[in-house]
């Protein structure tokens, strides 16, 4: 089990090539962008059964970094912020992970040379789901959602393959720890002095998220405060306070039948990404509902982010947020939790 308690299912590449062998047969590519994430006109199927919705503001951005300031401002009161525009474009990782695309303008691509050579036989944590054609048939044969291990050279495999033409099947690099890299990849991401300096210095944990869009990430919360790092593409986050986050998660699961308790919402499992739960959160947080649809309205506001390449983002603490990957190309991220 990891550290969120999913299954993890050591694979090699020929058993995961077996086991889904369309997986690098043809692709599902998306057009997806910024602008359909939020559709005027959509119904909550929901909506007599759960009351309740959230506007979002645009999350302020701060116009340089004092670390002094940042401290008394954001980190110790908990009040999330977007730091200085491509304040990270310098990271090592920015400029090897990742090279201009040949053919289209301000987009990235993995340079899956450099990662193969230093890192093709590490193991990392994917996660497969359908693309969006053949989401109904991976229901009813159960590969809705699944996340294994397997050697970073797959994952490369996979990306310059759906590159090329669509795929039925996608995977997501999701919170690859840091440590699990070799030592070369590892160097390509030295920690930012805000992370050393405005806590106690103390490093929970370092992850690398790579996919291409959409991705996404449901709606959960960190036991940590949370530096979140664009390095490539653009990544859309919604951000609701602890309380709103927890009274929108609790309704849900009671809804569903389950617990909505704070105990419940730190030990969260699968059912984050598939099922009744997800379905019903998604909607809840990323569809703009007209409040006229609800039988009523919450009075409580959340914010989103826009982060693009260079671009981070400072979670403190218990604030819930939930992310997709949108646009063309790879997006990637890495965050530190620190404390």
């Amino acid at each position: 089990m990891n550290a969120a308690g999913w299954p993890i299912v050591l694979c090699d590449k020929a058993r995961i090539l077996a086991r889904f062998p369309r997986l690098v047969a043809r692709a599902h590519r998306s057009n997806y962008d910024g602008r359909q994430l939020y559709s005027s006109d959509c119904q909550l199927p929901y909506k007599n059964k759960i009351s309740g919705t959230h506007q979002y503001r645009d999350l302020g951005r701060l116009d340089d970094i004092d670390i002094a300031s940042f401290r008394e401002r954001h980190f110790k009161p908990e009040v999330p912020t977007i730091l200085p525009r491509h304040y990270f474009c310098d990271l090592p990782a920015s400029e090897r992970w990742f090279k201009p695309s040949v053919s289209e303008t301000n987009i990235s691509r993995l340079n899956i040379d450099y990662l193969t050579e230093h890192g093709g036989d590490a193991y990392v944590p994917l996660e497969l789901t359908p693309g969006t054609e053949d989401t109904h048939a991976s229901k009813e044969d159960g590969t809705e959602f699944r996340k294994f291990q397997a050697p970073l050279s797959l994952f490369l495999q996979w990306i310059r393959a759906a590159e090329k033409q669509s795929q039925d099947m996608r995977l997501y690099l999701a919170q690859c720890q840091l440590l699990d890299l070799p030592p070369t990849l590892r160097d390509d991401f030295p920690t930012p002095e805000l992370v050393l300096q405005a806590g106690k210095g103390d490093i929970y944990d370092t992850n690398v998220w790579i996919g291409l869009p959409p991705t996404y990430t449901p709606l959960h919360r960190d036991p940590n405060p949370n530096l979140f790092v664009q390095l490539a593409g653009c990544k859309i986050v919604r951000l609701l306070a602890p309380e709103d986050g927890l009274a929108l998660f609790g309704t849900v699961r009671r809804y569903l039948g389950k617990s909505g308790t704070r105990e419940a919402a730190s030990f969260r499992g699968e059912e984050m990404m598939q099922g009744q739960e997800r379905e019903i959160i998604e909607q809840l947080v990323w569809n703009d509902v007209d409040p006229s649809q609800l039988t009523s309205v919450s009075d409580s506001w959340g914010y989103e982010a826009r982060l693009e390449a260079g671009d981070g983002l400072f979670i403190p603490n218990g604030w819930w947020h939930s992310i997709k990957g949108v646009g063309n190309g790879v997006t990637a991220s890495v965050n530190w939790w620190f404390r």
